[in-house]
């Protein structure tokens, strides 16, 4: 595979509190995130909500700015193409190779379009098609996505939370993007509807040759649909890694916690004894000295509470973690050999 999508130190701040008089309270959302999407491949982008990953891929959109760093996208037509160096307006083009879907359908839909011309939209703005080609472009995406041609003219309220993701989705897909972002996509749907919209992507990833930024709270999603994953916490990315090697045996004492927390069939399968949780998530504009999760880790020693880890190879593996004892650690995979979650 090659290399579609690079991120090189992005960083990403926030000031709390600025007045006219008071310079405000700085808060770091995103703090030098290294990350490469391959072409192809769905990368999934997990951690509890607050950790940054909804910022990281507004930021990667350029929906919102960055503080520091590099989004470099690398097209097949052409040499790369520093996304975070643009205006406004020369970023535009690059809008059709990189689109994103929502999570809720209902308020990422305007309510008062009807179907067909919130999935026209885009190729309206962007001056792609007009007049019959138009519409026959908007009718095959939508029935691509399971939405007939004769529902084209009714109202997002008329649909199921299903079907107005799917909306959503032809609306992403219907100027053939290279890469998608999709944030967290099934997260409010019923479960039985997020397999149908799980199953629909892979699908179109399959027939339409997509690339997938799918960030999601969910592991058990994840192992699903992901080739590999980026977790984060506090704005950090303390591991990379396949996703089975992940679900085998982390490298983060985090990715643990996480993977402990996953239901799963049979849950006298679960290696060993449940992990220890230890106090809460800091909050982003007080965040610990050291390692971001050592308040709540309990392997944490001296050393974890003064020096940051940095993200780095773990010897003998496709690993990547932030954490001093990576290698010492015998972290508890998720399961034993039974999977976490199947989704038909």
């Amino acid at each position: 595979m090659s290399r579609l999508l690079t991120v090189e130190n992005l960083s990403k701040h926030f000031t709390l509190g600025a007045g006219l008089f008071g310079k405000g309270r700085r808060l770091d959302a995103l703090t030098e995130i290294n990350l490469t999407v391959e072409a192809g491949e769905t990368l999934a982008i997990v951690g509890e909500s607050g950790c940054g990953k909804t910022t990281l891929g507004r930021c990667i959109i350029q929906a919102q700015s960055v503080s520091e760093g590099r989004v470099v996208y690398h097209p097949k037509a052409g040499g790369d193409v520093e996304l975070t160096a643009l205006s406004k307006r020369d970023i535009k083009p690059w809008r059709r190779d990189i689109r994103m879907i929502f999570q809720d359908p209902m308020s990422s839909l305007n309510p008062n379009m009807r179907v067909f011309d919130i999935v026209a939209e885009p190729l309206r703005i962007h001056r792609i098609a007009k007049g019959k080609a138009l519409e026959d472009m908007v009718i095959s995406m939508l029935e691509k996505v399971g939405i007939p041609a004769e529902a084209v003219g009714r109202y997002p309220h008329a649909f199921s939370g299903g079907q107005r993701q799917r909306i959503g989705i032809a609306r992403a897909l219907v100027l053939e993007p290279k890469l998608v972002i999709a944030d967290e996509a099934v997260s409010a749907l019923d479960v039985s509807i997020q397999a149908q919209v799980l199953n629909l992507l892979e699908d179109l990833k399959t027939d339409l040759g997509l690339t997938y930024i799918f960030i999601s709270h969910d592991l058990g999603v994840v192992n699903y649909i992901a080739d590999r994953v980026v977790v984060m916490y506090l704005g950090h990315v303390v591991e990379n890694a396949p996703t089975e090697m992940l679900f085998e045996r982390p490298r983060h004492p985090y990715s643990e916690l996480l993977l402990e927390a996953l239901p799963i069939a049979d849950p006298l399968r679960r290696k060993g004894p449940s992990a220890e949780v230890r106090g809460e998530i800091p909050y982003l504009g007080n965040r610990p000295k050291g390692c971001p999760f050592n308040t709540r880790c309990k392997y944490a020693q001296d050393v974890c509470r003064t020096d940051r880890p940095v993200l780095r190879p773990i010897h003998g593996t496709a690993q990547e973690a932030a954490c001093h004892f990576a290698e010492e650690l015998n972290l508890k995979g998720a399961y034993d050999g039974a999977p976490v979650k199947e989704i038909a």
